[in-house]
Order: C-alpha cells, then structure tokens, then sequence
C-alpha cells in the first residue's frame, strides 16, 4: 500500500499537504534528536579511522567486557572516577547522599555518609588522598579528603565554589574530569544548554600559592556536540583526550584536544557485544590501562576493553 492510499477519501491537495506536513514533522524530530549530525560524524569516523586509531583511544574497537552487573547494595549511582593509588572507582548516591567504593570488577568496597550535601551528582578524583564532589541543584563544588578511614564527610567547614552559570532546576552539574597536567576542572552542566566549563584554580591544592580563579567555556565546541544532554566526563591521560557520555544519546564521545569528536562508542543493544541497550548510562571512569568503566541507574556495572586489554585483565 502507499501512502497516498493512506487517505483515499481525501483529494489530491489535501493529501499532498498531510505528506508534507509529515515529512517536516519527521525532519524536525530528526533535528532535535541530532540525527543528521550524528549520522554526518559516523561517515567522518569512518573515514579517518586510519588517521586517529593510533593517535587516540578509538573507542569503537572497544567490547563490553563486564554487563549490567548489579552492584549489590546499591541505588541510583550517578557518577564515576577512578583512584590510581588505590585502583578502586568512587561513584557517589544521592538518596540517601553518600560516597561509595567499587572494586574494578564493580564489587562495594566501602560507603562514605554524606552531611550537608543536598543533590550529589558527581565525583573526580584530583590527587591522592583529594576528590571533589559536585552538588547539582546548587551549583556547588566541595573540595574533600578521603582516606583509607573515612566514613563521613561533612560538607561544612570545606573548600567550596558555588558557580550560578545558567542555573535549570535539577539540570545542573552532572558531570566531572581532571587533568592534572594543566591543573584544569571540566564541569558538565546536563541540558538546556549542553555546556561544557572549564575552571583553574579549583581545587586550590598548592597553599603556597596565591589563590586564581578562572571559569572559561567554549560555546562553539559545545555547539558541536551531538548530544541531547550530558551525564559524565572522564580525561584520557594517555591521549590528553575528554570522553564525555551522554544517557539520552547513549553514546560514549572521545574529543581531541581541540574538542573535536574522534570517536564514538555507542550503548546500544547489539553494538561492542551489548545484549542490551544500557537503560541510563550516568558515570565514567578510565584507568591508565585504558579499561572503560561505565556505571548506570539504578546499580548496574559495565566495564569496556580493546580485545588485547581484556586478555591482560
């Protein structure tokens, strides 16, 4: 059948107006979901594959090692880092408010009680023994310190920046990545707009130094991004690249430098060996092995290696 035997009581005007209207409906869905700009990075990535496979993290020959583990215990994990001293991951809850330990097979290790902390969203790792949590509905970044004896954090009394930039309600920060080489803070802020910042001089780590605040966005990068929102954000130290994760698009991006997209790794069923899709991807984690850790509400656990990676673990 065609579609104009669709509507066959209507006349030949009519129908023509009912298709177009369709056509544009369906271009404007296409639009808001990026799909023409998605499926123009696919032709790209494909292309370039010889010229950054090397020069990056490729993330499209990674395979899902570890799936949707439940981490028992657990709900409503929204973030990921990952500790080198410790080769352990902290992700963070936020009801209850609390600070949790995984192993790098995704088993609790430790829960750390949050106090005056009223929306954590996400958690970085800075240097050992310093991390700093995000706080979504107020904009707020506290410096804390976790110890191999920490239970309880209390907010009151620690290092803090509060940053109203574009505030939304609950689509604020979702996001955190460190890169300890220029000392720079990547904050996502997850929708309307995407926005990506960058802050230096938080955390002030080196006391011996005069306090120096700087809070820079890059409007045109973020205007590049595909994405419909951003959950996560983790610094490659290898390649000096961000990989930034988004839920509604479910796809993993690794951007260059100049925040340009290299590559991609797609959470959907059937693609890198996923059974099924991932249901709301919400942290991100690398370790310096280039292992991908990749946690999702309310309590589930991926890991994501290149085939050469998994035979090593």
């Amino acid at each position: 059948m065609t579609s104009l035997e669709l509507y066959p009581t209507m006349n030949k005007p009519i129908r023509l107006v009912v298709l177009l209207g369709l056509s544009l409906l369906l271009v404007g869905l296409a639009q808001h979901y990026r799909l023409f700009e998605r499926a123009w990075f696919s032709v790209q990535e494909w292309r370039n594959a010889a010229q950054w496979r090397e020069r990056s993290l490729w993330l499209g020959d990674y395979q899902v090692v570890i799936e949707a583990q439940p981490v028992a215990g657990l709900s409503d994990l929204s973030a990921l880092t990952y500790d080198p001293q410790r080769r352990s991951l902290f992700s963070v809850t936020n009801k209850p408010a609390r600070v949790v330990e995984l192993s790098l097979d995704g088993q609790l290790k430790r829960i750390i009680e949050l106090r005056g902390f009223g929306d954590p969203e996400a958690i970085e790792y800075i240097q050992p023994g310093i991390f700093v949590i995000a706080d979504e509905r107020e904009q707020r970044l506290v410096k804390v310190f976790i110890d191999e004896h920490t239970r309880l954090l209390d907010a009151n009394g620690l290092q803090q920046l509060a940053l109203g930039l574009g505030r939304n309600g609950n689509k604020g920060f979702e996001g955190l990545a460190w890169n300890s080489s220029s000392e720079r803070l990547w904050v996502a802020k997850e929708r309307d707009p995407v926005r990506i910042f960058e802050i230096v001089g938080f955390p002030h780590v080196q006391r011996e130094l005069p306090l120096s605040l700087e809070v820079n966005s890059d409007p045109h990068r973020d205007a590049g991004l595909f994405l419909r929102d951003l959950s996560s954000l983790d610094h490659d130290r290898s390649t000096g690249h961000l990989l930034v994760l988004s839920d509604e698009s479910r796809l993993i991006l690794e951007l260059d430098s100049q925040g340009k997209p290299v590559s991609s790794l797609s959470l959907l069923r059937g693609r890198h060996g996923l059974q099924r899709s991932v249901p709301q991807a919400e942290g991100l984690a690398s370790d310096e092995q280039g292992n991908l850790y990749l946690v999702s509400e309310p309590n589930l656990f991926y890991r994501f290696s290149k085939p050469e990676q998994a035979t090593a673990n």
